[in-house]
Formats: structure tokens, sequence, C-alpha cells
């Protein structure tokens, strides 16, 4: 099957990775870093209008759907960068309803599936206490939407970053496109959210399979144009490596990877736009399938480069990270494809 973009959308790829090249070179994304500050990018994206795109105008964005945030994800993996908050806060729509101002995160692990996120406790004054590790732009999050409760009786309630009893401290990873943070609640207010939880977790775990999946795609193909750049210029026994039959096989199998992932994801995404019956099956397939292929490719591509692909100076470590990452940020494979397992029905 081969999925056909329209033109309204390739062109919105095009302007998006044309800005992203101006804006997010090789060379600002080290810069951000080493400084481990994301905030210039994330301000920028912000002011120049594509924090919007993907979200429906009704809840205060630009317009488009699921497969408008696919592509925004695929070009922001394959830039390499930095994309925790505005992951985090795309997940965050289904909860409230529209698109906030400023960053809001899911307080759940993210290594987690949002939907099997496990609550915080609440007092009868809606003040809640809990420990969350890992969470996904928790130190740049401005408000967290809380899970409340057991799975099948979960609320949903939102809480000030800035609010008397949180405490929020960051966790390095070795992925420095991404971010994540520790955040304890003891006794906190909170606001309660008009929407049913586990009809929002469900949606946001699909979201969430598409979007990571998308980002790993992102980061696949620019691992592939790099491997062939440098097979062509790295030269043994008087030839390029790419005339080496094993290194054409590499490529070859990172291609056809691709290219299957491009066409799984974007059905996907149209599945989750559209709320198919099986959409939920559909996202996890390509979050276990796409994932796990990026991060084989990462393996096969630094094997091409040699011990230069994981230097700093190297584009290539960069993105290598970032598909590792990918592979088990919001569930690893197995996760999602015991999802697929139990959503199944077999005849």
């Amino acid at each position: 099957m081969e999925w056909k973009l329209s033109d309204e959308q390739d062109s919105y790829r095009e302007a998006l990775r044309g800005w992203l090249g101006d804006v997010a070179s090789p060379e600002a994304v080290r810069g951000w870093f080493e400084a481990a500050d994301p905030a210039p990018f994330t301000e920028r994206y912000a002011a120049d209008g594509w924090r919007g795109v993907g979200v429906a105008e009704e809840e205060g964005g630009q317009g488009g759907g699921v497969v408008e945030l696919a592509l925004t994800a695929e070009e922001l993996g394959r830039a390499v960068a930095p994309s925790a908050a505005w992951l985090a806060t795309v997940l965050a729509v289904p909860a409230l309803g529209t698109l906030p101002e400023h960053t809001t995160a899911w307080l759940l692990p993210a290594e987690d599936l949002p939907d099997s996120a496990a609550g915080v406790r609440a007092d009868p004054d809606g003040r809640v206490t809990g420990d969350v590790a890992r969470v996904l732009a928790g130190a740049e999050a401005a408000a967290y939407v809380v899970v409340v409760g057991a799975p099948g009786e979960r609320t949903l309630r939102l809480v000030d970053a800035d609010a008397d009893g949180v405490t929020v401290r960051p966790r390095a990873l070795l992925d420095h496109s991404r971010s994540v943070a520790d955040v304890r609640l003891e006794s906190v207010a909170s606001t309660a959210l008009d929407a049913d939880a586990e009809t929002v977790l469900a949606r946001a775990t699909d979201l969430a399979g598409v979007l990571v999946a998308a980002d790993a795609l992102g980061a696949m193909e620019r691992m592939l144009e790099l491997c062939v750049d440098y097979s062509l210029q790295r030269r043994q026994f008087g030839v390029p490596i790419g005339s080496f039959q094993a290194v054409k096989h590499a490529a070859a199998e990172m291609e056809v990877a691709v290219e299957a992932g491009r066409s799984a994801l974007y059905f996907a995404a149209a599945s989750v736009e559209a709320g198919l019956e099986e959409c939920g099956l559909h996202a996890a397939a390509v979050k276990a399938q796409v994932t796990a292929a990026a991060a084989h490719a990462a393996d096969t591509a630094l094997t091409v480069h040699g011990a230069i692909g994981y230097t700093w100076e190297h584009d290539l470590q960069l993105l290598y990270k970032r598909a590792r990452l990918d592979e088990h940020l919001l569930g690893a494979p197995a996760r999602w494809n015991e999802r697929i397992a139990v959503g199944l029905v077999l005849v």
C-alpha cells in the first residue's frame, strides 16, 4: 500500500522542513543542547505560527488534524529539534478541549502509555498528592493534567506548575532533544476538568502512538540519507564503501523500512483522525513497528559510519539517540504489541 498526501499537506511539510532548516540547523540544535535550554526554539516555534497546526480551529488551533500532526512530528524528528513541549501539549489537548497558551503536560511517566496511567490521590477538597517520575516536559510545563483514581473510576484535574506544594526535579537524558522531570505533588490545589477520563486517555494514547512513530520515521529517513552520503565519500581499498555489497544491503534495508513505515504511519494517522473502530490497533502497530525499525536502523547507521558516527561533531549521534529514545518513549514495542494482542478479535 502506498499512502499519498494531499498537495496542501505536501506543501506544509515542505514549508516546515525549510523553516526548520533555517531555524534549527545542526549548529543551533547543539547550542540548545549544550545550554540545556530548549526555550529559544519552543518560543520561536510558537511565535512563527507552527504550534497550532494540526489542532482544530474550534480547539484554538489553526486547523488540520492528526495527519498534519504526524507530518509535524516527522519533520521535528528529522531535524532533531527540541519537541518535548510540543508533544506533551498536543497530547493534553483532548483533556483540555483547547490548545493551551503555555506548555501543558500529562502527569505520567514518559515510558508509560497514557491509558495505563495510575492516578494520584485526591482529597474531598480536590487537593492532589502523589509522586510521578520522568514526566515528559515536566520542567517545561506551566500546568499538568493529573489523573486521579484507579482505572475505570479515573477523573482528570488540572494543576498549576507554580502552585504551592509542587516540586519539580529535572532529569538528564542521553537524548538532549527531549526532557523529563520528576514531579511531586503535596496537597496541591487543582481544578476539575470536564472530560471523560477513559475516553480522553484512549485518545491521547492513540495520538501518542502515531506521533512518536512519526518522530522515529523522520529520524530514520535522515539517518538513511547520512549513510548514503557517507558511503559515497568514505573510501577503502581505493573505492567508496558504498560499492560494497554489505553496505548496499544495509542501505536497501533501511530504505524499505522507511517506505513501509511511511505508508503504515499515515494510514494510522488518518484512521485515528476519522475515529475508525480499529484506530487504536493501527496506532499500536505503527508505534511498535516503526520505532523498532528506527532503533534497528540507528544501529545499522552507526555500523556504516564507524566510530565517527558517535562523536559530538557528527549529526548521526543526535539522530541515533533520538531514535533509540523513541523506541521506549510512551511505551516500548512490547507494551504496544500487548495492546494489539488484547484488542484483536480472533475467530
